[in-house]
């Protein structure tokens, strides 16, 4: 698997069917146990695991955005995600996305040797920080949400989920280009679970091609959700066959990023996918 320079040149072909971003949570209420730590050295530990198991990306967050979180301010984000960074780049020179949607935290997050921002808001809750990525040639994952996390899943509603996510998604990553980030640095996340139906989660995974017909990556963020629990019946530590078989079937439908919990798990299902491949028609 070749590295990836996220700024110079992003999304250098791996020998995989995708991207593998890992993901820390150095928050305390992420819905994902095994995933966060208040701990700086448990959480630095848990990165370096994840790249070893093959992650691609480290995705590292400072405020819980499940449903119903409350808001982190600026001061305690930066506490919990910059050392943490810093203690990174003492071990590893792995790319390191931060999923924040405040400026102050991403320019920090740049100083410290991040190169990518995982923004929730697609650039729309900071007006600052379209143009600080631009500046700093990073790369940004714009994501779709139907209103805030403490409320977006108490009724969602759509007329047209797909077509309604696709164009929303079009109009950002129009406004990002404006801000004078290159088109190659654009990603797209079609934000499952943030204010959606299970039905709708579906749906957008199954149409991964309208998202890729935009002419940017599609990340899909699947891992351990609930839209996977509603099938199965799982708590979250119950579904990573859920998260694995939702994860082959957005590949398949073109995702090219899959941020998970379950690093190795993943990279061995993609593994057999690429096999499997040579043999296919598709």
């Amino acid at each position: 698997m070749q590295h990836i320079d996220c700024r110079k040149q992003h999304w250098i072909k791996t020998d995989l069917p995708a991207f593998i971003m890992g993901i820390v949570n150095a928050t305390p209420d992420s819905f994902y146990e095994p995933s966060r730590s208040a701990e700086r050295v448990q959480n630095m530990e848990r990165a370096l695991k994840l790249e070893a198991e093959g992650a691609d990306i480290i995705d590292i967050g400072g405020e819980s955005t499940r449903p119903g979180a409350a808001y982190v301010n600026t001061d305690e984000e930066l506490e919990r995600v910059i050392p943490l960074i810093e203690a990174i780049r003492q071990r590893s020179a792995v790319p390191i996305s931060v999923d924040t949607r405040k400026a102050a935290v991403m320019q920090a997050a740049f100083k410290a040797g991040a190169e990518m921002c995982n923004d929730i808001s697609a650039l729309s809750d900071d007006p600052a920080l379209g143009m600080l990525i631009a500046a700093e040639e990073g790369s940004v994952v714009l994501m779709h949400k139907q209103g805030v996390p403490q409320s977006m899943q108490n009724a969602p509603q759509y007329k047209d989920c797909v077509a309604e996510v696709c164009s929303y998604l079009a109009e950002r990553a129009a406004y990002a280009v404006r801000c004078g980030i290159a088109p190659h640095r654009i990603i797209l996340d079609y934000g499952i679970g943030f204010g959606k139906t299970v039905e709708d989660n579906y749906r957008l995974i199954a149409a991964g091609r309208s998202f890729t017909a935009l002419g940017y990556p599609l990340l899909a963020g699947l891992s351990r959700k609930s839209f996977i629990g509603a099938v199965s019946g799982a708590p979250p530590e119950g579904r990573l066959a859920g998260s694995i078989a939702a994860a082959l079937y957005a590949v398949q439908n073109g995702a090219a990023i899959i941020r998970v919990h379950d690093v190795a798990e993943t990279q061995e299902m993609l593994l057999v996918l690429k096999e499997l491949q040579k043999y296919g028609t598709n």
